[in-house]
């Protein structure tokens, strides 16, 4: 690829089309698919912040609403991790598919439950080769996906985030798969403060790099 690929998807799962954002960087090896959390969307200036970082460091990223609007306007459906996971594993199985994503590695970034549902769906995607949580509800994710993942997780906390930091050290011990747990001094739940969501895309993107390794080409 010698130049950027950025397209508005459309993507299909079951009877629902799901809208997102696709940017691969030239020469990008990994994509990045963010999982949202309740009440936001891929329009969250946040996520954009992160993903623009990501590819500044050539991620190619793929941002995209999990659930349509007329489903976002029901509060009962943002905690559906159930159907966020199978919307979640669908989209990326079309990924897998794009031809112009082909050998890139998939990793996953979530944030509130969107951090649930890419835990949850991850454990059957062998292709997810590596998870990131931000302000995350990891416990929101079955048992049983938390102890069978091998993807790598890293959670990423805002030390005055004190309810949800007690929650992901809660499931922390329940993962069975290659973990850390990075708490950020000073930061709330968004992030919102001065210099913290570098703090993350920073950290996000070290993570990235050392779990998505290019695939090996066999000559």
């Amino acid at each position: 690829m010698y130049r950027t690929f950025h397209e508005e998807v459309r993507i299909q799962v079951d009877k629902t089309i799901l809208e997102g954002d696709l940017i691969i960087p030239p020469g990008a090896h990994a994509i990045v698919v963010f999982s949202h959390g309740s009440g936001s969307s891929r329009f969250s200036k946040r996520n954009q912040q992160v993903a623009t970082y990501l590819r500044d460091m050539n991620f190619g990223t793929l941002l995209l609403d999990l659930l349509t609007p007329a489903e976002d306007n029901q509060y009962h459906n943002r905690f559906n991790i159930e159907l966020l996971a199978k919307r979640l594993a669908g989209a990326t199985e079309w990924l897998e598919r794009l031809p112009v994503a082909k050998d890139c590695r998939i990793g996953y970034f979530g944030a509130s439950t969107g951090a649930a549902s890419a835990l949850q769906a991850a454990p059957a995607l062998k292709q997810v080769g590596a998870i990131v949580s931000r302000g995350g509800r990891p416990d929101l994710a079955s048992m049983d996906a938390l102890k069978s993942l091998k993807a790598p997780v890293l959670l990423i906390v805002g030390s005055l985030d004190t309810e949800v930091l007690q929650l992901n050290r809660q499931a922390f011990q329940k993962l069975q798969c290659y973990k850390e747990l990075v708490i950020v001094d000073g930061a709330s739940h968004l992030f919102e403060e001065q210099g913290k969501l570098d703090e993350v895309a920073v950290l996000a993107s070290a993570w990235f790099k050392k779990y998505l390794k290019p695939v090996p080409v066999i000559k």
